[in-house]
């Protein structure tokens, strides 16, 4: 005879085992349904596994979803409506921004304006144009030489520095192109660089070398060589601070002109500026002869800056006209400086080289 099961053993059926083992039908008529075990009710109360799920007739899944439905909806809706209301706070937090009116167009010469915007960052200078036109400089001025980042050309009385040559007076001397020199190394040490103590000292008292002669002398000094190292090395820095420098004029050349001329200026200026390569020009020139906003400076008290190359042009539109029209121009302003100046300092040596060098200007790159 079979040993009864236990009852510990039934725990753990379905309603479908039991059936089975009793041998009835599922679907007989005759026969009550059982009661449900405990694990049926455990079952069913749990969420978490299949054999709950399936023993779940599907009217009641039905009926369970028709139940939780409206709460869905209801929950959808406040949800709906407390984002609108946050949506509204950050609006009225933030506001959306009004349209802007359109620009209206401009007579052909607006000084102010454009000068402005040119003070505010040169738009459409990238840094691999600051360092192209940098290395442009360093050519103009040195042949890009390492060795004529410190030099003292013959017939002056400063050493010339850098890149750009700036100008380096030893002390007590007459300065009578400006003393550049030391504004740049002021510069260098803003951005981080690191200048030796005899540097630092004679940023404040002036050029250590009297002489052009002594300068030459001191060439291969391991001083000299280390201060040509530093400036090669913060070329573009000092490419940096040459355009910084003729960003500040802008605005000036144009309120430093005669009332009558001034619409002239600001036109030529817009009209270099805008032309393909024209910011190297502008940039050059300021560096090369400088501003020229002192207008009673130079020989005879005609200044060679470059506001008067943009007052000796005619006007122009922006282009390759732009470019010529600014190289011719400029080479008059030279010619005349070569005229004014004393004859013993022999100015007309320097007139092939500078024609050169302003050639190079009517190149759009």
């Amino acid at each position: 005879m079979a040993k009864k099961m236990k009852p510990q053993i039934l725990i753990g059926l379905t309603v479908s085992a039991i059936y089975a083992l009793s041998g009835c039908s599922q679907n007989s008529p005759r026969m009550t349904p059982p009661q449900k075990t405990a694990s049926q009710v455990i079952s069913h109360n749990s969420s978490n596994t299949l054999k709950a799920r399936q023993a779940v007739p599907q009217r009641r899944q039905v009926k369970v979803q028709r139940q939780v439905a409206p709460q869905a909806l209801v929950a959808s809706q406040r949800f709906k409506k407390q984002a609108l209301h946050h949506q509204s706070r950050i609006f009225q937090q933030f506001p959306p921004a009004q349209p802007q009116p359109q620009p209206q167009p401009q007579p052909q010469f607006q000084p102010v304006q454009r000068q402005q915007q040119m003070a505010a960052g040169m738009p459409g200078i990238s840094v691999q144009e600051v360092r192209k036109i940098g290395d442009k400089i360093f050519q103009n001025e040195s042949g890009g030489d390492v060795n004529k980042l410190v030099h003292w050309n013959k017939g002056e009385d400063f050493a010339s520095m850098g890149i750009g040559h700036f100008t380096w007076y030893p002390a007590g001397r007459r300065q009578s192109f400006g003393n550049t020199f030391p504004g740049l190394l002021s510069y260098l040490e803003s951005r981080g660089v690191r200048l030796p103590l005899w540097v630092q000292r004679a940023k404040h008292t002036g050029a250590p070398w009297k002489t052009r002669a002594q300068l030459m002398r001191d060439k291969n000094n391991p001083q000299v060589q280390q201060l040509q190292r530093i400036l090669y090395e913060t070329r573009y820095l000092q490419a940096e601070y040459i355009m910084q420098r003729a960003q500040r004029a802008m605005p000036k050349l144009v309120t430093t002109a005669p009332p009558h001329l001034r619409p002239m200026v600001a036109g030529n200026l817009n009209a270099v500026a805008n032309s393909r390569g024209g910011w190297y020009p502008l940039i050059d020139y300021v560096n090369f002869k400088g501003e020229g906003l002192n207008r009673h400076g130079g020989y005879k008290r005609q200044n060679w800056g470059l506001l008067q190359v943009l007052e000796e042009m005619r006007p122009v539109s922006p282009g390759a006209e732009a470019l010529n029209e600014f190289a011719n121009a400029a080479m008059r302003v030279l010619q005349r400086r070569v005229r004014n100046s004393p004859r013993s300092r022999n100015e007309q040596r320097w007139l092939a080289g500078w024609n050169n060098r302003i050639s190079t200007y009517r190149q759009a790159s």
